[in-house]
């Protein structure tokens, strides 16, 4: 019926009725409804509408009972380790610290307190000579890099970038499943030196809390204990550069050996820097590299002579250390490596394994006796 009240109307009454009065009395017009809704006239629709309103809030009340009383008996999802997600940021993983995190019997802080991290740096093509250290001087299990870690402070870490090749990945990942004594650092196969040795410090810095990070390859033959004796020396300089210091001319003839792009930059002779065989930055060194931006950074050929610029720039204290250079074993040699080359096949497994079983080489006291009896 009309919602229009009387004393409301107008001129235009006429035009807004829902009907048309007429002389001839004109039937009123009925107004438009879909077929399948009774008409708002029939006095049965609002009881209809109630009744169809109650019974769908009774079906939703029930699928909800229904979903409330499934969820109640279903079995919780097991939750990771929460531990196990420091140890990873980005492209940056510490297999050996997930791996024990995930026994759930191993807590650590974010950044794990030692007196030195050592990364040996290695490849992806380079089994045999992790191999090779892993039968010798380099802990063979979790076990053995967690004594070690306990015994002398140090933590030993095989450092390695990842690469797209999905076959490479794969069987890199089956010698991470069973020794579990890899970092993962941000970079790549196609990563030059420099930038991948930064890369490594960066992360070293984030995982590990310590007063040393060192840098050796997988081509050399170490003493833990003797390089520990080192490190754990007191210092008057908190930002130190340990390693073999060397100089040499600047090859600036793009077709020798060891040639240097930058060679204008750097005059005849390069200034002293460590030999990149094994060199220790103290924890301000690297402190200062972590928080430095990739680009800020000259980038010169080789990693030695990059870091040696690096150091040059911090004026930090150069302390030579001819024991980390040793070609031979000596009752005082730290590491030994020769960096001639081969004048036929090489072998690193057979050379490691070689100064491994002399005697002077692994089973020599850690000091000498004169120095023992001294002290």
């Amino acid at each position: 019926m009309p919602l229009h009240h009387p004393k409301h109307r107008h001129h235009h009454d006429e035009d807004v009725l829902p009907y048309h009065r007429s002389d001839d009395e004109a039937k009123p017009r009925r107004p438009y409804a879909p077929s399948s809704f009774p008409s708002p006239a029939s006095p049965a629709s609002p009881h209809r509408l109630l009744l169809l309103f109650a019974v769908l809030c009774l079906l939703l009340a029930v699928a909800s009972l229904s979903f409330a009383v499934s969820v109640s008996l279903r079995p919780a999802p097991l939750q990771p380790p929460p531990a196990s997600v420091a140890f990873r940021c980005g492209h940056v993983e510490d297999s050996l610290r997930s791996f024990l995190a995930s026994s759930r019997n191993y807590s650590a802080a974010d950044r794990e307190k030692v007196l030195a991290v050592v990364g040996v740096h290695t490849e992806l093509g380079s089994a045999e000579r992790r191999a090779a250290l892993r039968a010798t001087w380099f802990p063979p299990n979790p076990e053995g890099i967690v004594s070690l870690e306990h015994g002398f402070g140090l933590s030993f870490r095989f450092v390695i970038g990842r690469t797209k090749d999905k076959e490479k990945m794969a069987d890199l990942q089956k010698e991470v499943d069973l020794y579990h004594d890899f970092l993962f650092i941000d970079a790549d196969e196609g990563t030059k030196p420099p930038q991948k040795m930064l890369a490594y410090f960066k992360a070293a810095y984030e995982m590990f809390d310590a007063e040393f990070y060192v840098k050796a390859d997988d081509t050399i033959y170490l003493r833990p204990d003797r390089l520990a004796a080192l490190l754990a020396k007191d210092r008057p300089h908190h930002r130190t550069y340990v390693g073999c210091m060397k100089k040499g001319p600047v090859v600036n003839d793009p077709n020798m050996k060891w040639y240097e792009s930058s060679w204008g930059l750097l005059g005849n002779e390069y200034f002293a820097h460590a030999s990149g065989a094994l060199y220790a930055l103290s924890s301000q060194v690297v402190g200062a590299l972590a928080t430095a931006k990739n680009d800020s950074l000259r980038m010169f050929d080789y990693e030695d002579v990059t870091i040696g610029s690096w150091m040059l720039a911090m004026n930090v204290n150069h302390e030579d250390n001819r024991a980390m250079c040793d070609s031979a074993c000596t009752p005082t040699s730290i590491a030994v490596w020769d960096n001639k080359p081969c004048s036929g096949p090489c072998n690193p497994f057979e050379k490691i394994k070689g100064l491994h079983n002399t005697t002077l080489c692994s089973k020599s006291p850690t000091l000498p006796p004169d120095v023992e009896e001294e002290e």
